[in-house]
């Protein structure tokens, strides 16, 4: 199994937490790690910590990225993942990428061996239709285009070898940059949501604000921490609330304090 990672050295400890909560349930992992900053002291860090793993460092130049717009709102990583099967090793034919603010409770085997129904993506929304037809507005689209959250995509790396086409994307950001309010989500979504694959959230990308939503809007069949428990596979503590940060409110943070011990 290939796991993406895409991170700068602060990232480091997060990285660590995510691997050390995906290992408990699958093993001979290749793990491949976008970056442009990792020093062989890092690298040396996560492989000491994970000797039954397989690590792949691929330092970005950042020349590679020297026509496209970056800032502090838009860093150059946020590239890596838009251009994974540019960067990637050829020999690959798949590859799951996650943010490093993911928990995993469950294996990973299920979602990693979906067929794609010839789609370049398997992802998640974190959207309701309402939101998806304003989304679709802002970014000239047609309306039923799902918006993807891309903090869990699992990627088909030889159909994208075939159709992403980085003009495309450099394209299309000088064209709506201004609109842009998640960039990689927003040219991800515009080029390439509509050969996205949706699978169920509440199961692949579960978030306190996710979970809120679901049992406000389905008041009678509430998920609680038992029915995650059970069902979901992978939390995802996306936005500003982080268990780590000390301020968390609700019930997710559990599967975190649960590796710390």
């Amino acid at each position: 199994m290939n796991i993406l990672f895409s991170i700068n050295a602060k990232f480091i400890g997060l990285t660590k937490t995510c691997i050390q909560s995906i290992v408990r349930f699958d093993k001979n992992i290749d793990f491949y790690i976008l970056h442009q900053d990792l020093n062989q002291e890092h690298k040396d860090d996560l492989v000491r910590s994970f000797p039954e793993c397989t690590f792949h460092f691929i330092e970005v130049k950042e020349e590679s990225f020297k026509d496209f717009p970056t800032s502090s709102r838009y860093p150059l990583e946020i590239y890596y993942r838009l251009f994974a099967s540019d960067l990637l090793p050829d020999t690959l034919d798949r590859i799951l990428y996650l943010d490093v603010d993911i928990v995993v409770i469950q294996s990973l085997r299920e979602l990693y061996n979906m067929d794609f129904q010839d789609n370049l993506y398997i992802a998640c929304s974190h959207v309701s239709d309402n939101m998806t037809h304003l989304n679709a507005k802002r970014l000239g689209l047609k309306e039923d285009v799902p918006y993807i959250n891309t903090g869990v995509l699992l990627m088909n790396l030889i159909a994208l070898r075939k159709q992403l086409n980085k003009q495309d994307v450099l394209n299309y950001v000088n064209a709506y940059k201004k609109k842009l309010v998640l960039f990689d989500q927003d040219v991800l979504t515009a080029l390439y949501g509509d050969k996205t694959r949706l699978v169920d959230y509440r199961k692949y990308n579960l978030s306190e604000r996710m979970m809120n939503f679901y049992n406000l809007r389905n008041p009678r069949n509430k998920m609680d921490l038992d029915w995650v428990k059970e069902n979901s596979v992978i939390i995802h503590y996306c936005g500003r609330m982080k268990p780590w940060s000390g301020k968390y409110i609700g019930c997710l943070d559990y599967f975190y304090r649960e590796l710390e011990k």
